[in-house]
């Protein structure tokens, strides 16, 4: 065996050399400090980019080419649109980034998972934790996918702001945005009115319709219907126009959710006009000013002969649309009090006040016409009611048992104590009504009516709203279940 030999040889070769390493330079001093060691660039982090290019990115997310100097409007459909068929619109809306990957940037994860603006395609977010804002860029010229190639209509400046907003601008909606309500989640609405205040209204007004767009609803129009873009739009502006993002203003991504949450807000109506059109709704001309109580019928009774009753009472919002404001779908679909009429639920949805009160005023049917009868301001009282007093009856109330869905009795009990008994009496029949049997008698007959007369009052009388009062929908409820037990 030779090795033991040649690994001993080779040894005394090595250290020969390093003996000699170390002594062949005299006019240099060793050099016996520890080397620092040195990052090289694949270790260290890139620099943030400048905001200006992110904010930039953002703006040309919604419409790039009212941002990128030189470009045009496209009239043909982006080439990657072929690849879907759910999503209708063509032309310049198939090139916005917000049209594919949605407002909240979630894609087919998110907002857009259905409806109308349904691709298909994949949100970007988490394409920007994933990829560096170069690798961003390769991507928008069609690295992935040719058909995703933007080279033709954006320069490598406009691409790397784009990239940047991906790569850094981009934020999760999900603890931001409640997604079923539409509603941002602990927004701060005093902060928001103190910043929309201070930037918005100068353009938009205080009430947010300074501007007109979104059919007249303005601001909280867009913020209700969609909150993502409203967001979006609110770090980002809208493009074309002077408005600031704030994005680059010295605010914080929960001033921006508070100022959205402020301008959901901007029309909602006077909680004192809802509750007065709460009490209209049952009879107007106990309400009204100078209003006087009908005699004869209503003119849209005669399109209907179910419902016998007559004068006064054929002018009762109640009469034809239920107490449970649901008319013909709901506690009045059968009965003596069946019309065959709509609801007005759906209408409450659906409508802006504004259009409540066309509604009316006879837009929609002229028998349907309340202004010979009612002042202009009566009749935004009452579509203020429909407009944001209505609540669905169906999760408050079985309608099969005429019962309270989850009443507490005990909470019912002290607010009946402390707010009804001193009309009603503790047994509810210190007020003869209901053939003796007061309250609990109409709390147990018509559960619907008795919450909606919590809720307004009773017209004529000093009954106080609770609408009015610091009072929930829970402790509505549950006075409606306490209600029922009196006479037990």
């Amino acid at each position: 065996m030779k090795r033991p030999a040649i690994w001993l040889a080779l040894g005394l070769i090595l250290t020969l050399i390093v003996v000699g390493a170390a002594c062949s330079s005299d006019d240099e001093p060793s050099d016996t400090s520890v080397d620092t060691p040195v990052d090289t660039p694949a270790d260290t982090a890139p620099a943030p980019a400048d905001p200006e290019s992110v904010a930039r990115g953002g703006a040309m997310y919604d419409k790039w080419w009212k941002i990128a100097d030189g470009a045009t409007e496209p009239t043909g459909d982006m080439p990657v649109w072929a690849a879907q068929s759910s999503n209708t619109r063509s032309g310049a809306d198939t090139w916005r980034c917000k049209e594919c990957h949605g407002w909240d940037y979630e894609g087919v994860d998110g907002a857009y998972s259905s409806g109308s603006h349904k691709t298909g395609f994949a949100g970007v977010l988490n394409a920007g934790d994933s990829n560096s804002a170069a690798e961003l860029v390769a991507i928008l010229k069609g690295g992935d996918n040719a058909d995703h190639d933007f080279s033709s209509v954006l320069s490598d400046a406009d691409l790397e702001d784009l990239a940047n907003f991906i790569n850094e601008g981009l934020i999760s909606h999900a603890p931001l945005i409640d997604y079923d309500l539409k509603e941002p989640i602990g927004a701060d609405l005093a902060n928001g009115e103190t910043l929309f205040t201070a930037t918005c209204s100068v353009c938009h007004g205080s009430d947010g319709i300074l501007i007109d767009f979104h059919e007249g609803t303005g601001v909280t129009g867009v913020a209700n219907d969609n909150p993502w873009e409203t967001l979006h739009k609110i770090r980002f502006g809208n493009p074309g126009t002077g408005m600031p993002q704030t994005y680059l203003l010295d605010w914080s991504l929960q001033d921006q959710v508070d100022v959205l949450g402020y301008a959901q807000t901007l029309l909602d109506a006077d909680p004192e006009s809802i509750a007065r059109g709460g009490a209209m709704y049952d009879k107007w001309w106990a309400v009204a000013d100078g209003a006087t109580e009908p005699t004869e019928d209503q003119a849209l009774w005669a399109t209907q002969s179910s419902n016998t009753r007559s004068g006064k009472d054929t002018w009762r919002c109640k009469e034809c649309h239920g107490w449970d404001y649901e008319g013909a779908d709901g506690a009045y679909a059968s009965g003596s009090h069946y019309t065959g009429f709509p609801g007005v639920l759906s209408a409450g949805d659906s409508n802006t006040a504004a259009e409540l009160l066309a509604i009316l005023k006879g837009g929609n049917n002229a028998d349907h016409d309340f202004s010979s009868v009612l002042s202009d301001a009566d009749l935004e009282d009452l579509a203020n009611f429909i407009n944001e007093g209505l609540v669905d009856h169906a999760p408050l109330i079985d309608y099969a048992a005429k019962a309270p869905i989850g009443a507490d009795l005990a909470n019912g009990e002290s607010l009946y104590a402390a707010t009804c008994a001193v009309c009603h009496g503790s047994d509810g029949i210190l007020i003869d009504f209901h053939e003796g049997t007061g309250v609990t008698g109409v709390a147990n007959d018509n559960p619907w009516e008795t919450l909606h007369k919590i809720r307004f009052g009773n017209p004529g009388t000093g009954m106080p709203q609770t609408y009015l009062l610091d009072w929930s929908l829970q402790d509505q409820v549950d006075v409606l279940g306490y209600a029922q037990t009196l006479l037990d």
